[in-house]
């Protein structure tokens, strides 16, 4: 089981990490769910004419690796997200693993924790920053592994 992190536990400095990669039945997922078929990310004969070269994932995916490492890993279950800040740097292209790492930048008395975000790809270049403000959970949950 993972058991998330309470407010009192978490500590300036503190971060977790997560690894996906990007398919593209993530990506037809993804173009479902969110309704966004820009031809930048479903044809690749028009991705191809682009400044890309290629089809890319959608920038909200590649942020919301940020939302499950909150949610599930750290500080995990209860977290509630009240804000994040982004900035796109590279494209994530069909293939790319992408690592998204939180790590506690302050903290205030009333359990608000503000976060530096960033994610990273198989390279090691940064692909997106920002910054995430959360109110951390109070209480014990667990999610099944």
């Amino acid at each position: 089981m993972s058991m998330n992190t309470l407010f009192q536990e978490i500590t300036v400095g503190q971060s977790a990490s997560l690894s996906t990669t990007l398919t593209q039945d993530i990506l037809d997922a993804f173009v479902r769910v969110s309704g966004d078929c820009n031809p930048a990310h479903t044809d690749p004969s028009y991705a191809a004419s682009t400044p890309l070269k290629a089809v890319v994932g959608h920038g909200i995916w590649t942020a919301s690796i940020i939302s499950r490492i909150l949610g599930t890993r750290f500080p995990g279950p209860g977290t509630i997200y009240l804000g994040q800040t982004l900035k796109f740097k590279r494209p994530v292209y069909l293939g790319d693993e992408i690592t998204g790492t939180v790590t506690v930048s302050q903290m205030d008395e009333k359990g608000k924790v503000w976060l530096d975000t960033t994610v990273t790809n198989q390279k090691g270049e940064t692909v997106l920053e920002g910054e995430a403000v959360i109110l951390a959970p109070t209480s014990r949950y667990a999610l099944p592994d």
